[in-house]
């Protein structure tokens, strides 16, 4: 809660303000590099007791999505491995943010040729199932669980998606600093439920993306959020984003 304060106020904390470009201020970006052993031990900690918490709420072959970037992934996936859930492999969300490439902070003129970190051109989303002991096909009949479902036209599920930054009409909608695009939720929500029935639950829910995603396929949804503000913001939010017209895209064949 400390370093939401920090960055509210624009002083101190984990926080890097990013340039502004074309006349628009950009939300200052966490620097994970900032995080000390100590922290990125609490950070696994934190996704170990949390996936085991999801763990008793799962049905056999429920689906996880977990989104995570480049440097802590291999932390906070394994952690959640560890905690029980199958990794499953990842979701690469191809998309160009302000996440890296800058150069050292209080000393960017003296090393104008240097980047601290690559720039950041995907999202890793982790993919994890709670395990079975049966065959899928009667996982399926029984829990309606343990696939992924294929898009409308019967391509699969794809692990790539060409995605974007989040389109500034759904930005005015929401001023959530970590907002999804509708164009990605959507398809990581129609997947996750294999044979189209059952319950998502967003436990992070922000002020409401997946909820929105959800709701635009008419499926059913909950959400939780710490923040008072997000979830207050969420009743409007909510019904906003899902009212937008936005096609479910094959991620196989677009890119």
């Amino acid at each position: 809660m400390d370093q939401l304060e920090k960055r509210e106020n624009g002083n101190g904390g984990i926080w890097r303000v990013p340039p502004s470009f074309d006349g628009h201020t950009r939300s200052p970006l966490p620097r994970f590099t900032a995080l000390d052993a100590e922290d990125r031990q609490r950070v696994k900690q934190f996704f170990r007791e949390w996936a085991r918490l999801v763990l008793r709420a799962l049905r056999p072959g429920g689906h996880v999505f977990l989104a995570s970037n480049a440097f802590l992934s291999q932390s906070v996936f394994r952690a959640v491995a560890d905690a029980g859930l199958e990794f499953r492999g990842e979701v690469i969300r191809l998309v160009r943010t302000l996440r890296g490439g800058n150069r050292p902070k209080n000393a960017e003129e003296e090393f104008p040729d240097v980047c601290s970190m690559a720039r950041g051109c995907y999202e890793p989303w982790g993919i994890f199932r709670k395990p079975f002991s049966m065959t899928l096909a009667e996982c399926l009949r029984q829990y309606q669980t343990g696939d992924l479902q294929r898009l409308p036209n019967g391509t699969p599920f794809c692990d790539v998606i060409l995605s974007e930054r989040t389109p500034q009409d759904e930005r005015e909608i929401s001023d959530h600093p970590s907002l999804k695009p509708q164009s990605l939720m959507r398809q990581l929500v129609y997947a996750s439920l294999p044979l189209g029935e059952g319950i998502i639950l967003d436990p992070f829910m922000g002020s409401g993306s997946t909820l929105a995603a959800a709701q635009a396929m008419r499926l059913w949804t909950i959400g939780v959020e710490r923040l008072a503000s997000h979830f207050e913001a969420s009743k409007h939010v909510v019904p906003a984003l899902a009212a937008l017209e936005v096609p479910l895209t094959d991620s196989c064949t677009s890119y």
